[in-house]
């Protein structure tokens, strides 16, 4: 089979002619229909995070090992399967659920593998779905998409779960008004899931005028834009004054670079909630005494649970939420894929198709 490799950081991924997978024990080979472009893989690329102060967090530190395949927005349909591998015959069509640990922690007994201390997420730790046939260590981390685009339905397993974690965590402070940070393909989801789960008033913020009028067109209520020299504190002024003088509730940040989380602290009312969810990076200077004073929340969103992508198929099917694809490319065209997402040419998703 072919797949596209990263060898290296920062080098052109190589499509290579690999050994087709054999499923053994609960194993499951997927045929790959879609495989959607996160910036996860950009990171996975590029090698690492930017901790800020010139501080770089390799993803070798962190267990990934090269030359490995990306993609963890997986869907397709069932190829073959091991023979203790339960559920699931040849032709189905699944949504992988990429976000595994190591099965044995309380944590991933509560359920929530994607917390767990001992990542093995696929397209990370394990080759992803950026290749024409993807092995799957269990029957357990598939759930049925029959009906579903797959091109829409990869982006359930991390944009669209992200983003319904991050809103989880939002609405548990009752809010009138939610924030949203970015209207990349992440924020879009953000905006459309606010919208379909909560009664909060929907705010969202970005560089991109054309951005911004797609999330009007998803359910935004209010929008921003934070291009044109404004500074974090011009823009949280004009947050404020949307969300009735006092404040956001909640703001979701989903790219969490300084200048962003410095608009979501200073955007939230007194006891509001601020959700960092992207993976932009840099470092932020926080007044401390200003924390208990006012009580904010400041929180991390990470991927989600089995249970929550289950659930987000199912509102995918009632059509609640409705991924935007932004381009699609073959296998050869994987590094443009990663290329068009560094350079912010896309408004939605990425999807690969082998």
């Amino acid at each position: 089979m072919r797949a596209a490799r990263i060898v290296e950081p920062q080098k052109p991924l190589q499509i290579s002619d690999v050994e087709d997978p054999v499923p053994q024990g609960e194993e499951v080979v997927v045929n790959v229909r879609s495989a959607g472009v996160c910036h996860s893989d950009l990171h996975l690329w590029e090698g690492g995070y930017d901790m800020g102060d010139g501080a770089f967090l390799k993803v070798t530190d962190r267990g990934v090992r090269y030359p490995v395949t990306p993609g963890h927005e997986i869907a397709g349909t069932v190829a073959a399967a091991g023979p203790r591998a339960a559920g699931y015959s040849a032709g189905d069509a699944v949504l992988v659920y990429p976000w595994m640990g190591c099965g044995r922690c309380p944590t991933c007994r509560a359920g929530s593998e994607n917390l767990c201390d001992e990542p093995r997420s696929m397209g990370l730790f394990r080759d992803g779905g950026y290749a024409e046939k993807v092995l799957i260590p269990s029957h357990r981390y598939l759930a049925r998409i029959g009906g579903l685009d797959p091109d829409e339905a990869t982006s359930l397993a991390c944009a669209a779960l992200t983003a319904y974690t991050a809103v989880k965590k939002a609405a548990a402070a009752s809010p009138g008004f939610i924030v949203v940070i970015g209207a990349g393909g992440l924020g879009l989801m953000g905006v459309q899931i606010a919208k379909a789960v909560t009664d909060a008033e929907v705010v969202c913020v970005d560089l991109d005028e054309a951005k911004l009028e797609t999330a009007k067109r998803m359910g935004a209520d209010h929008t921003v834009h934070s291009g044109a020299g404004a500074g974090p504190e011009e823009v949280a002024r004009r947050i404020t004054g949307l969300c009735g003088g006092k404040g956001a509730d909640s703001v979701i940040d989903f790219v969490n670079a300084p200048a962003t989380a410095r608009t979501g602290l200073s955007s939230l009312r007194k006891r509001g909630t601020l959700v960092l969810v992207g993976l932009f990076g840099g470092k932020l200077d926080v007044s401390l005494v200003t924390i208990p004073l006012r009580a904010i929340t400041i929180q991390g969103a990470y991927t989600g649970s089995y249970a929550d992508m289950v659930e987000l198929v199912g509102l995918a099917r009632k059509g609640v939420i409705r991924p935007r694809i932004a381009r699609r490319y073959g296998l050869d065209g994987a590094n443009g894929a990663l290329e068009d997402l560094k350079a912010r040419r896309l408004t939605g998703r990425a999807i690969i198709n082998p």
